[in-house]
């Protein structure tokens, strides 16, 4: 689980872009309590993370620790996901992204990459419902070459069905990759200038970033998602900057 206060601005931006399709009727609901009956720490709202990320991983190993097939390890995640969602709402968190398959989860065995090419797009058919009373806007992030294409309108569906929410949004990473995405960036750029858009002294960092994607969780679940923001809530955050916890030379006993 990843936190900060940074995040890329074509989130950013897709958040601000004007909204022309379904439109809510109905009132944003709060999301339902844990059923431990525990309660969000009370953090002041600068210390909050503006992003979160989180890599499903482990699921497959948490089922064989059982004695369990590594499937029934990805089913049980479902809820831990939706229940986070809830924690994060609760928190105040704004972005939350959420690694479900990634470019590398190919290499697994045939069976399992169609398991979870099915449960993704049921998940969301399950859980866009939810999400929505709850006022959560849904992104998609990753590449469209090799998903099934059912999965692809499942995505687009829920961007499209959630778009005018704006409590949290949740960032589905599927078939997305780090170096993936760079690789498609450079190959966008590249293009650009071979046609004469984009000229090569003009390439800056912002450039690279308006190519770039939108940009063991069975045991988590909101509680495990508050210790985490309460953690980084008490780090000593310096921004690149450093200080030497030695004194200066000279100055020791003054």
């Amino acid at each position: 689980m990843a936190l900060g206060r940074s995040l890329g601005k074509n989130l950013e931006k897709s958040q601000a872009k004007q909204f022309n399709g379904r439109r809510r009727t109905t009132p944003v609901l709060a999301p339902y309590p844990h059923p431990s009956g525990a309660v969000p720490p009370a953090i002041p709202a600068e210390f909050i993370p503006r992003h979160v990320a989180i890599v499903m991983d482990g699921n497959g190993r948490w089922a064989n620790q059982r004695g369990l097939p590594r499937i029934e390890g990805h089913k049980a995640g479902e809820p831990a996901l939706l229940d986070v969602m809830a924690g994060a709402i609760e928190l105040g968190i704004e972005y939350v992204s959420v690694y479900a398959f990634s470019t590398e989860n190919w290499r697994r065995s045939p069976e399992e990459v169609r398991f979870l090419m099915g449960f993704n797009k049921d998940v969301l058919r399950r859980q866009r419902n939810q999400l929505d009373e709850w006022g959560v806007r849904i992104r998609w992030s990753g590449r469209r070459p090799k998903l099934w294409g059912s999965v692809i309108r499942e995505l687009e569906e829920a961007e499209d069905y959630t778009r005018g929410n704006s409590t949290c949004t949740l960032n589905m990473c599927v078939n997305y990759g780090g170096r993936a995405e760079i690789a498609d960036a450079v190959s966008a750029i590249a293009e650009e200038v071979a046609q004469g858009r984009l000229k090569p002294g003009a390439i800056t960092e912002r450039t690279i970033q308006k190519f770039l994607d939108e940009p063991d969780l069975p045991d988590v679940d909101r509680r495990t998602l508050w210790e985490a923001v309460e953690i980084y809530a008490q780090r000593d955050r310096r921004y690149g900057g450093a200080v030497d916890a030695a004194p200066a030379a000279g100055t020791q006993g003054t």
